[in-house]
């Protein structure tokens, strides 16, 4: 039997019982989360905040680092077993902080849930020169991991669910020119890139990992309304897509397709807790369950092979140490 997923080996559903109406409170029943403690990035609002609630209400103490405080705050309100820190993902050094005081307390990490993400956002660089959509979805996500992995590993036990999307279809990784320095940014394939990077990230860190009894996911959550993902798209680009008619209104099909929120953070919360998933690690999900390897039509649900590809994940790998500057040793 294969023990990794590189090019989709074990891409196959599993019939866990479960599908795209499933919620969050759903797929987590009868299971105790006590003493469990959890890292969510974008955990205060849409899917990131119903799963900061479910997480928390199973036991789990649950630590939130959000760059505007005041906001989160608000959007936590009520909620038992959370802790609120800074952090600003498209800021290297906040992350490098956060992770720092994070390991002083000394506490294990069970699991780390890189859930924040942007979309539809116009050309923008960090500091560093890196396109926003490529820091924020993807680096992000390798730095926080590698400064957190010796709390990871202290678990005994941990898992790393990279949310990730179907968006991942958009565009392979390009390794020539993955900041659009040569070629026309299209919002779109940069939102594709930095999803196919995590799947990239998730199968390697899996195959990695895994002799520290640490398994990693990545995750399409479907097309869910009422988040903020949207925050910055026009309707133009609505309408382009097909999405919206003339008038500016939602096509009833496209309406009737999407989520609510807690079952767009019901396979977040499978891939964080589901006893079916204790032996297998580095697969792509979607509706609370392994995905199948998408066809070649246009939109087809799975995952694409060339987003776990073991040649590109090893060169992506490199390549995230270097924009980094982080030698991401797992031992």
């Amino acid at each position: 039997m294969r023990h990794h997923n590189y090019q989709g080996a074990l891409q196959k559903p599993i019939n866990s019982g479960f599908n795209s109406q499933s919620t969050s409170s759903e797929v987590i029943k009868g299971i105790d989360l006590k003493e469990k403690v959890v890292i969510i990035t974008g955990g205060n609002t849409g899917i990131g905040l119903e799963t900061t609630k479910t997480l928390a209400k199973a036991g789990a103490t649950v630590i939130i680092p959000a760059r505007d405080i005041e906001k989160a705050q608000k959007n936590l309100q009520g909620i038992e077993n959370i802790e609120l820190a800074a952090m600003d993902l498209m800021d290297p050094q906040s992350i490098d902080e956060f992770a720092e005081r994070f390991l002083a307390s000394n506490r294990p990490l069970h699991l780390l849930i890189n859930n924040a993400g942007i979309m539809w956002v116009p050309l923008r660089r960090n500091k560093q020169g890196i396109e926003s959509q490529l820091a924020t979805n993807y680096l992000a996500a390798f730095r926080l991991t590698a400064r957190l992995w010796p709390a990871l590993k202290a678990a005994n036990g941990a898992r790393v669910v990279n949310v990730s999307s179907q968006g991942h279809q958009f565009s392979n990784f390009h390794f020539e020119d993955p900041n659009f320095e040569k070629r026309d940014y299209e919002t779109l394939l940069a939102y594709g890139q930095s999803k196919t990077a995590l799947n990239l990230f998730s199968v390697e860190l899996d195959n990695r990992a895994k002799a520290f009894n640490v398994r990693v996911y990545s995750l399409h959550p479907g097309s869910i309304g009422g988040t903020e993902l949207a925050r910055e798209a026009s309707l133009e680009l609505f309408q382009q897509m097909g999405f919206y008619d003339e008038e500016g209104n939602i096509l009833p099909e496209v309406a009737s397709s999407l989520k609510t929120i807690p079952q767009g953070a019901a396979t977040t919360v499978w891939c964080a807790t589901s006893p079916a998933l204790e032996n297998i690690g580095g697969v792509y999900c979607e509706d609370a369950d392994i995905a199948s390897l998408a066809t070649d039509t246009p939109n087809s649900k799975g995952v694409k092979p060339y987003s776990l590809d073991e040649l590109d994940s090893r060169q992506l790998w490199k390549l995230s140490e270097e924009f980094t500057g982080i030698s991401f040793q797992i031992n």
